[in-house]
């Protein structure tokens, strides 16, 4: 069974870019943006530049940071 994917789009350091996650990972993203009282591209935004020194993608960054926040 292939999992149901949420297509969301961003503008992050001036370009447009678009980032496929599970439900379940934006529904805690979208959490903890509202906890923190900024908009969910405001965070996404947070997390593009954090994870730009360590290259990695920007969809594995989120799913890892969501299970982080998730996780306690």
């Amino acid at each position: 069974m292939r999992p149901h994917l949420v297509k969301r789009s961003f503008s992050l350091a001036g370009h447009r870019t678009s980032v496929a996650l599970e439900p379940e990972f934006w529904a805690v993203i979208e959490a903890v943006a509202a906890r923190r009282g900024i908009s969910l591209a405001a965070l996404v935004g947070e997390l593009d530049a954090a994870r730009a020194e360590t290259g990695a993608p920007l969809a594995s960054t989120l799913r890892v940071f969501a299970l982080r926040c998730a996780g306690g």
